[in-house]
């Protein structure tokens, strides 16, 4: 890791660097890492004290495996290797990702929004991939401990980083943003959530958009041309950045999807139009009108980094889900669109629209959705009724704040409604054979907030 060595890594976080002894204080560290598990030889080691484990017992541990160092905050009995000491390890944690960043001439792409992030991103990083050498962020590790461990994981050979940056409240991203510093920021939407912490819509518009003074003065700002809150980011607000909209409308969009046709579970087929006036046909393999959102916002994201059409088509022809995100799973008796990750009113009436897309029986169990503030009962009451109009056949609701679906959703006749406490007892229905609540070819939505344990359900569906 360039420049990581003892002295440095030490000047960087404002520790003392203690019990060097003979040591080579030049040597360059190897990784940077706060789970002893993955410690390499050479490696530094940040002990965390989190709610279950506290990282300074496993000191010793990660010296017998040849670790170069140790950031803690209290110098343990005996170490027998250097140890930095520092007030706040997670604080020295940000410090030291931020001073790698500087280290690294890599572009890096931001991802920012309330919905859509991890999709977006393994889409923009499966059409960069088409030709530059990657590096992304793993799963959704997007919070103040996630994105330094992404940064600490970008190495010479890399030519561009993709970073998830997720937030809860004000000031995460302005702290976020010190350490990534990105060249690019895509901004997917902004959407009902963490309303806990930023109140409303307004709120969740400011703290996003603190990411602004931390993109690169010759950087590029992504936007998703059809959210309102994001119109209002103009030339003056972003000081001489560039600024690409990206969309599904032709006089209003930088970049925008024409002709788009909808192949069921097996994604969408369209047009993609560039600021140069050239087009192309291309497809995202991945069910839903929004991920055609997100394939343009990839493509965006692929023009301005330099890449020609047919990388960016063949790019887009290859991206992934992941579990959790609308992966869509053909199991020997139904087909499941397993979405549980995570949910907010926006996803969730997403993924019924990607539903809809099925042919055969459709069925939705959908959960609780968290993090919604003093506005969840009316919001659960609303995706309810979004539900029950959606055209699917079977809605099943499962949990506390379900309850408030369950019960707007009841109102229409024409849908069959089922409401369980928990997965238990939805489990425990299903299991009872003179119910018959699912059958031979149903096509299964399960969503939820992650909190909920959905994938249990997943899991069951698929066995």
């Amino acid at each position: 890791m360039r420049n990581m060595t003892l002295e440095a890594i030490a000047e960087a976080v404002g520790g003392k660097l203690e019990n060097t002894g003979k040591c080579d204080l030049t040597r360059e560290a190897a990784c940077v890492v706060i789970d002893s598990r993955l410690i390499e030889e050479g490696g530094i080691f940040v002990a965390v004290k989190g709610d279950r484990v506290d990282g300074h017992s496993f000191i010793d541990q990660v010296f017998e495996k040849g670790a170069l160092g140790v950031i803690c905050e209290r110098l343990p009995a005996n170490a027998a290797g250097p140890c930095i000491v520092v007030d706040d390890s997670l604080a020295a944690l940000r410090k030291l990702a931020g001073y790698y960043r500087r280290q690294l001439s890599v572009r890096i792409v931001g991802i920012v929004g309330s919905v859509g992030k991890t999709s977006t991103k393994e889409i923009v990083a499966s059409v960069l991939a088409a030709h530059y050498n990657v590096l992304r962020t793993e799963g959704n590790l997007n919070n103040e401990i996630g994105v330094p461990l992404t940064i600490f994981r970008i190495r010479d050979a890399h030519e561009i980083a993709v970073v998830e940056m997720g937030i809860s409240n004000f000031g995460e991203m302005d702290r976020l943003g010190a350490i990534v510093r990105p060249d690019i920021v895509l901004f997917t939407n902004i959407g009902p959530s963490h309303l806990e912490n930023l109140n409303d819509l307004d709120g969740v518009f400011r703290a996003k958009t603190e990411i602004i003074p931390y993109i690169a003065e010759s950087g590029t700002l992504v936007l998703n041309g059809q959210d309102e809150k994001l119109a209002a980011i103009d030339a003056d607000m972003v000081n001489g950045r560039g600024i690409i909209r990206y969309g599904k409308e032709s006089k209003r969009d930088d970049v925008y999807a024409s002709n788009i046709e909808n192949l069921g579970l097996d994604g969408s087929r369209f047009t993609a139009n560039f600021p140069d006036g050239s087009h192309y046909e291309m497809t995202i393999p991945l069910p839903g009108y929004h991920m055609v959102d997100n394939a343009v916002a990839a493509a965006a994201v692929g023009y301005i980094t330099g890449l020609n059409l047919e990388e960016i088509r063949r790019g887009l022809a290859g991206a992934q889900p992941l579990s959790g995100r609308g992966h869509v799973i053909h199991s020997d008796r139904y087909t499941i669109v397993d979405d549980c990750y995570n949910a907010n009113p926006r996803s969730m009436c997403a993924a019924i629209d990607t539903l809809g897309y099925a042919l055969g029986r459709k069925v939705a169990i959908l959960g609780d959705m968290f993090e919604l503030g003093e506005d969840s009962d009316r919001l659960h009451k609303e995706v309810g009724d979004y539900a029950a109009r959606s055209g699917v056949d079977s809605l099943i609701f499962v949990g506390a704040s379900a309850k408030f679906m369950y019960e707007s959703a009841i109102q229409h006749k024409d849908v069959e409604i089922r409401y369980y406490p928990n997965k238990e007892l939805l489990v425990a229905a299903l299991e009872d054979p003179g119910r018959e609540i699912l059958k031979q070819g149903d096509t299964i939505l399960v969503k939820a907030s992650h909190g909920m344990g959905f994938s249990e359900i997943v899991e069951y569906l698929n066995k």
